[in-house]
């Protein structure tokens, strides 16, 4: 299950919970009790890379594989 970060527009309070994906996002501030609660935009904690992962493995045959690790032509690869 994934963790969303939420946040109240009325006080301020930000918390976090632990829900699935098609549990409806809580409504009311656990602090302050006000329906004023919006999902915050949050960057992953992980990033796949590596030279075992690929854009995805679930291509066809024939399809050209596309190596994250690999920097694209033009741009230098981050160490």
């Amino acid at each position: 299950m994934p963790l969303y970060d939420f946040a109240c527009s009325e006080c301020g309070h930000r918390f976090e919970r632990l829900q699935k994906m098609s549990d409806p996002d809580p409504r009311d501030c656990p602090a302050c009790g006000q329906p004023a609660v919006s999902r915050q935009v949050t960057a992953p904690s992980f990033r796949l890379a590596g030279s075992g992962w690929y854009e995805t493995d679930f291509k066809k045959d024939g399809d050209k594989k596309k190596n994250l690790a690999e920097a694209p032509s033009g741009v230098p690869k981050a160490e």
